[in-house]
């Protein structure tokens, strides 16, 4: 909430800070530096500027400075009751409540946007703001086709869904209590080369295919069953259904998503209910200009063509629909395309949903065992995003959003909000903003609504570009001699007439008229660039664009030029400086402010690495790089976060849950046996998992810009010792320790001995006297015996 202020606070701050610049900062003031003549002339300079209609105000030599600040114009003496200044206003018109999170009423009540109805009083240059409030309802109404693909490789596929209505409809109650099922199937078009036309083939395209040697004719669509709360019936039709065989790998599907959308009547879509159109298929769509293959030169005209057997008529005469009319279509009838396809087609019909705004693709199993849990999934990331679209832009306005979604903190550029929960409200303030005038009378009006919803707010805009005092309007009025109109305070003279009051002749000039067209002494007369007139500069036409000013020193275009362009066609050129659009600032509105193309999948800005520059991302963090700096192996947190992707990818773990996993986590995973990490520019990361095993995996970007992630398939896990070996090693260990040192001990002893000893002997060999020989020595007297 503190942020929100700030913000708020911010930009107040700045808006001021600019007005009072363009006040006091001489040469910068817009409105006078525009040299408006006429006061629709001044009010089209910038929305700040005004008019002034009081007869005696001015400078006497000139009258573009009625046209000023609305401040300085008082300050100079203009009364307020003669101040042109009108201003941008919204106006709603109907502004019902929205419904409560439990619908409780009928659904024909439902209310899912607030306001409905808003009128808006633009003038040019100068915001419009108003909020709108989206909280999808619970228990809403739920319409399913079930559109699938009846080609011969699908036949395991329809031997799965026989019963699949029972079981859909079962998980479906747990979502709403009013569900209704309906059924179609395609194959492709029954011309060549998209089937088989040979005369053997022409009642059973599997003749002589040994596998399958039964199949019903190619056809282009088929719908089978209306939408229908008997989910039975659903059951039937599908026990009915055979598989056919075409000639080429690709299929129909888009025929057949085209006619599911647009025969309202047939199929049974309901106004007051979600519509979601599943597409099963095990291979990939012709797209428009395929058709040219079978001599199919028509455009799609993307009108229902199904026949009184609810077949597609037109399969034969028209091409395959465009992309571009397949998203207009779906978007028109609030439709919703869930793409069932198998793994092996999953990035291409990912990039289909790119272009088709409101789809979602999910992976297929091979038998579509898993169909019921994936229209499930494919509907609540449905239901847990919104998305607001315009309809019928008008090309002279521009519409700026700034999203509050849950957490209620304001993103700039955002038309979006995600991982919602059904009954969650949240907003997005529109800023609407017109660049031109168009002619007098003309009122546009535009749509804005969530993807997939019937709700939706009108808005219709009319324009503030004229002046209230051209009512008063005094043709050959005697305030301008007789030969001009006075309107706003100012004469426009007729041919032949110059001067403030219309007074002087064309032709008649003196030194004193000559001065006054001279900006200061010294300077050209009327810069160099006109002819002095009755003390009134009359400029030269150029070819380059017009030359305007009191004194002709002013044009548009002289200014900075980007890549050759004026302004870089993002601004306007006035007296030398480039006056930019909303969004774009620089010498030569080069430079764009908008955000939204520097946030990452996660919704931090750059990731988190670097800043928003010019609308495109400046990598700070070093070794950092991509679009959005999403790509950098050697941060710090790389292999963190990678991790959790490897976990809830690859094992289904982790703090990710299934739908913030597959928006944040598209790397390529290789899950291989033995881990090669010799590999130049990848990085190795190892974690720890919850059962204290070793995960290892490197990450590396391909030269393609993909970012690759290389892991083992099963965490590296070491066996516990056993306790006995354990025991008895460090027993032993002991035990030779002991021995070792008892060893070494008496090594050491035995060599000190033998040292002391060798030392003795030494010694007694170099004694200098034997013992007979020693002088001192006296032999004991012999005793005799005792008689």
């Amino acid at each position: 909430m503190w942020e929100i202020v700030r913000f708020v606070q911010c930009k107040a701050l700045y808006c001021l800070f600019l007005q009072v610049f363009i006040c006091n900062v001489k040469g910068l003031n817009v409105c006078m530096g525009g040299r408006a003549t006429a006061c629709e002339e001044c009010l089209l300079i910038h929305p700040s500027c005004a008019w002034c209609t009081q007869e005696e105000f001015g400078k006497v030599k000139t009258i573009t400075s009625r046209c000023d600040l609305r401040q300085n114009l008082e300050r100079r003496g203009c009364g307020a009751r003669y101040i042109e200044n009108p201003s941008s206003n919204t106006s709603i018109l109907s502004n019902k409540p929205l419904s409560p999170k439990s619908s409780g009423s009928a659904e024909y009540d439902v209310i899912q946007i607030m306001p409905q109805k808003i009128s808006l009083n633009l003038r040019p240059g100068q915001q419009a703001s108003f909020e709108v409030q989206v909280r999808q309802v619970e228990d809403y109404p739920v319409d399913l086709y079930y559109l699938m693909d009846l080609s011969l490789s699908m036949k395991d596929d329809l031997d799965t869904i026989r019963n699949l209505g029972t079981k859909l409809a079962e998980e479906m109650k747990k979502i709403t209590s009013n569900f209704r099922l309906g059924f179609g199937s395609f194959v492709d078009k029954n011309i060549s080369p998209f089937s088989y036309t040979a005369p053997k083939y022409q009642d059973n395209p599997c003749n002589g295919y040994k596998r399958f040697p039964n199949c019903v004719p190619s056809f282009g669509f088929r719908h089978l069953l209306s939408l229908t709360d008997k989910v039975d019936r659903f059951n039937e039709e599908v026990q009915k259904q055979m598989v056919s065989r075409n000639r080429d790998a690709p299929e129909g599907g888009f025929d057949a998503i085209l006619q599911a959308s647009v025969c309202k009547e047939r199929i049974g879509w309901r106004k007051e209910a979600y519509h979601l159109l599943v597409f099963t298929t095990d291979d990939i769509p012709h797209l428009a200009l395929d058709g040219k293959l079978g001599g199919l030169v028509q455009p799609h005209d993307g009108q229902c063509h199904l026949n009184e057997a609810n077949e597609y008529s037109a399969s034969t005469k028209m091409d395959y629909p465009s992309l571009a009319l397949l998203g207009e279509k779906l978007a028109e009838n609030n439709i919703y395309l869930i793409f069932a396809v198998t793994k092996n087609l999953y990035m291409i019909y990912k990039n289909f949903t790119k272009l088709i705004p409101g789809t979602t693709v999910e992976i297929l199993d091979q038998d579509s065992k898993n169909i019921i849990q994936l229209i499930v999934s494919a509907y609540n990331s449905i239901r847990s995003k919104v998305e607001l679209t315009v309809w019928d832009h008008p090309e002279d306005i521009s519409l700026a959003f700034t999203a509050k979604c849950q957490d209620g903190q304001p993103r700039i550029g955002l038309q979006r909000c995600v991982d919602l929960k059904i009954g969650e409200t949240v907003s997005f303030n529109v800023s609407v903003e017109a660049r031109s005038c168009p002619a007098p009378g003309t009122q546009h009006s535009f749509t804005i609504r969530p993807v997939g919803f019937k709700d939706r707010l009108e808005v219709s805009a009319s324009y503030s570009c004229d002046c209230g005092c051209t009512q008063l309007t005094q043709p050959n009025s005697s305030r301008c001699a007789s030969a001009g109109t006075y309107t706003c305070g100012v004469c426009h003279c007729e041919p032949g007439h110059l001067g403030r009051r219309c007074e002087c002749r064309d032709g008649e000039t003196s030194a004193q008229q000559m001065a006054l067209c001279r900006e200061a002494d010294g300077k050209q007369p009327c810069s160099g660039r006109g002819d002095c007139s009755c003390d009134q500069c009359l400029c030269y036409e150029s070819e380059f664009g017009r030359i305007y000013g009191a004194y002709c020193e002013c044009d548009d275009f002289s200014c900075a030029r980007h890549k050759g362009v004026l302004c870089s066609g993002h601004g306007e050129c006035h007296c030398g400086e480039c006056h930019c659009h909303p969004g774009y600032v620089g010498d030569n509105c080069n430079c764009s402010t908008a955000t939204v193309t520097c946030l990452a999948e996660d919704g931090r800005m750059c990731s988190g690495r670097g800043s928003c520059v010019c609308g495109g991302c400046q990598c700070s963090e070093p070794g950092a790089f991509g679009d959005t700096c999403e790509k950098c192996p050697t941060c710090p947190d790389a292999c963190s976060t990678k991790r959790e992707c490897i976990e809830c990818r690859l094992f289904n773990s982790g703090k990710l849950d299934n739908q913030t996993c597959q928006r944040l986590c598209k790397d390529e995973i290789i899950a291989m046996e033995t881990l090669k990490t010799d590999e130049p520019g990848a990085v190795l990361c190892l974690y720890k998992t919850e059962s204290d095993c070793v995960m290892k995996f490197t990450y590396s970007e391909h030269a393609s810009g993909r970012s690759i992630l290389t892991t083992l398939r099963e965490p590296e896990c070491g066996s516990a010792p056993d306790a006995l070996t354990v025991l008895l090693a460090v027993v032993g260990s002991i035990l030779l320790v002991g021995v070792a040192l008892l060893a070494i001990w008496k090594l050491v002893i035995t060599v000190h001995d033998r040292r002391e000893f060798s030392r003795f002997q030494n010694a007694r060999s170099r004694a200098r006297y034997e013992m007979a020989s020693n002088p001192l020595y006296k032999l004991p007297k012999e005793r005799r015996p005792l008689s």
